[in-house]
């Protein structure tokens, strides 16, 4: 299998940067609440001397502004109302030209193309208003990496501007569907975060379902029906090398990995009865954690690792419960009215990300571990399997619209469930799980 991510050789180095001003208050954004005013930020095209550098530079300019864009908490500015043309990042901007404008922020950037082997990117982002350099950064790749360069800028940018990191040099692995409902093929597929560069992990027609990122973010988990009976395998994406860590005859349900990798979590129907187990991946074996006649299913765990999430009907309805990782000290926290599936922590540990179904319509909510603060985010026919970004901030998920024409959908909403976006794929898809950053 061809490799599906040329590696960048990355080279960083704060070239000059004021992070402690007074200035840089004005430009702290308050990721906490919704942000109904987005900070305005003026991204012209990077610079450069040579042609191919400058189309590089334009396309490269366009990819930060949409990425800004989308987290909700900016609005790039239209080039063409920029006045002044930079010429040179070395020197600092005309101020008042971009306050004109209404610019906040500003980001010059520089690409020098220095063989067909290597390029280097260069940026400074500037506070308009208090008249100072906050930060810059330089970069070095291959010229065809120019995309994941831009998504480091974004990057970099979003974390100097609201204090977190971000989430934008990262994937997307999800469930590619082609055919009528009766006769559905779903195979696996990656993509970056923003819809870009879509292709399939797998070759063959096997339906494969709940694929999951390990921490590493270089090897994924899955589930294939290839065999008729259910199987689980690990994929390592840049090698396509693929292991089998086992098949069960009965039911078995969306495997997770634990924080360190080192283990993973999973229902497994053994005598009419779903229970939840952890795998170690060394030797295979499996521990089981829940011993109730209920089913328990989609366990998550916490990124700490001590304590796990996951959905049980023990109580007469699907609701929401946490154990120790042991399986000890079982707790119920979902208590409002309707159905409650899918959990998921998030990797900041703060929310828990859920489905809620009541009242004909499906949601996208959070609450905290203990259950308290729940809040939906989303409403429609059918949401399902949410997906946190890296930083925490994002949730994707799957929507499926109503009626004939209605197919599978990827979206995604901030916390503030202000921000709903479709995420671009090249037809159906479904169940999408979001990796950590990219090395």
């Amino acid at each position: 299998m061809k490799s599906v991510l040329k590696i960048i050789v990355i080279m960083m180095s704060v070239f000059t940067a004021s992070l402690a001003m007074p200035a840089h208050a004005q430009l702290s954004i308050d990721i906490t609440k919704g942000n109904i005013d987005p900070t305005p930020i003026a991204i012209p095209d990077f610079m450069s001397t040579d042609s191919r550098g400058q189309q590089i530079g334009r396309d490269l300019a366009e990819v930060v502004r949409a990425d800004l864009e989308r987290s909700g908490l900016f609005r790039a500015l239209d080039p063409n109302s920029f006045i002044e043309k930079q010429t040179n990042i070395d020197y600092a901007p005309t101020y008042a030209d971009w306050r004109v404008i209404k610019a906040e922020a500003l980001v010059s950037g520089r690409i020098v193309v220095e063989s067909d082997s290597r390029m280097r990117v260069e940026f400074r982002l500037w506070d308009v208003f208090g008249g100072e350099q906050l930060s810059g950064l330089r970069l070095a790749a291959t010229p065809d990496n120019w995309r994941r360069m831009a998504h480091k800028v974004s990057d970099a940018i979003y974390t100097q501007l609201t204090g977190e990191t971000g989430y934008f040099d990262s994937r997307i692995v999800f469930i590619d569907e082609s055919g009528p409902k009766t006769d559905r093929k779903k195979r696996l597929a990656i993509m970056d975060q923003d819809g870009a560069n879509p292709q399939f992990l797998l070759t063959g027609p096997s339906t494969v379902i709940t694929p999951r990122f390990s921490p590493n973010s270089q090897k994924i988990t899955y589930m294939s029906y290839e065999n008729i009976v259910p199987a689980i395998y690990l994929l390592e994406i840049e090698t396509g090398r693929r292991e089998l860590l086992g098949s069960f005859p009965g039911m078995t349900f969306a495997p997770r990995f634990s924080p360190d990798g080192n283990k993973m979590i999973l229902t497994l129907a053994k005598a009419g009865n779903s229970d939840i187990y952890s795998m170690d991946l060394r030797s295979r074996s499996t521990t089981r954690l829940t011993t109730n006649p209920a089913i328990d299913v989609s366990a998550s765990y916490a990124p700490d690792g001590k304590n796990i999430v996951f959905n049980s009907d023990r109580g007469g309805s699907p609701q929401i419960y946490t154990m120790n990782a042991d399986g000890r000290n079982v707790k119920r926290i979902s208590f409002g009215k309707g159905r409650y599936n899918a959990p998921v922590w998030s990797p900041r540990g703060d929310k828990i990300a859920f489905v809620k179904s009541t009242g004909g319509k499906f949601h996208i909510g959070v609450m905290n571990p203990d259950g308290s603060g729940e809040r939906l985010l989303t409403e429609s026919y059918l949401d399902e399997g949410p997906t946190w970004s890296p930083n925490g901030r994002v949730i994707l998920f799957s929507r499926e619209t109503r009626g004939r024409g209605g197919k599978n959908e990827i979206w995604s909403v901030d916390l503030t469930g202000t921000n709903l976006r479709r995420v671009p794929t090249p037809g159906s898809a479904s169940d999408p799980a979001w990796s950590p950053l990219l090395p």
